[in-house]
């Protein structure tokens, strides 16, 4: 079986798109699929209706507050335009019947996308396991991630 293995580097919306198109198209076509969150991909994978069960330090509160919290917050990493551009490539997207980022994860994860965080990265900006999506299937460090793409066809850096 071909596999592959995304590293999602970037928070941006149109980076986290291109992302779960690959990943679903992989593993709709039979690939086994694994995606790494890091750095500031970890915000794809906030939920905005989930905090943090453990008090934070006033660091780890300084990177959540200016770190977007889940999908519906993501802007684009071109033409944002203070928002606006991030507004018109939802709607146009809508009017075009391309599914969102939200249902796109939906669709992964019914395709047996697996999920990995780092958490190196989640410790550094000081988020806790509670504060993500379900779908989130392990925190793990670059070692789990490394054994997971060592028999990779192909692996991505987004």
């Amino acid at each position: 079986m071909a596999k592959a293995t995304i590293v999602m580097f970037s928070g941006d919306l149109d980076k986290a798109l291109a992302g779960f198109v690959i990943a679903t198209g992989a593993a709709a076509s039979g690939w086994d699929v694994t995606m790494f969150f890091t750095f500031w991909g970890i915000n794809i994978v906030r939920d905005s209706n989930k905090k943090a069960l453990e008090k934070k330090e006033m660091v780890e509160k300084m990177f959540g507050s200016m770190m977007p919290e889940g999908v519906e917050k993501l802007k684009l990493s071109k033409m944002n335009m203070g928002g606006m551009g991030t507004s018109m490539m939802k709607k146009r997207m809508k009017e075009k019947k391309v599914k969102s980022l939200k249902e796109m994860i939906e669709d992964a994860k019914e395709l047996d996308v697996k999920f990995l965080v780092c958490d190196m990265s989640m410790d550094i900006m000081g988020l806790q396991k509670s504060e993500f999506i379900d779908e989130v299937d392990e925190i793990v460090g670059v070692g789990t991630y490394l054994k997971e793409s060592k028999d990779a066809t192909v692996t991505l850096f987004i």
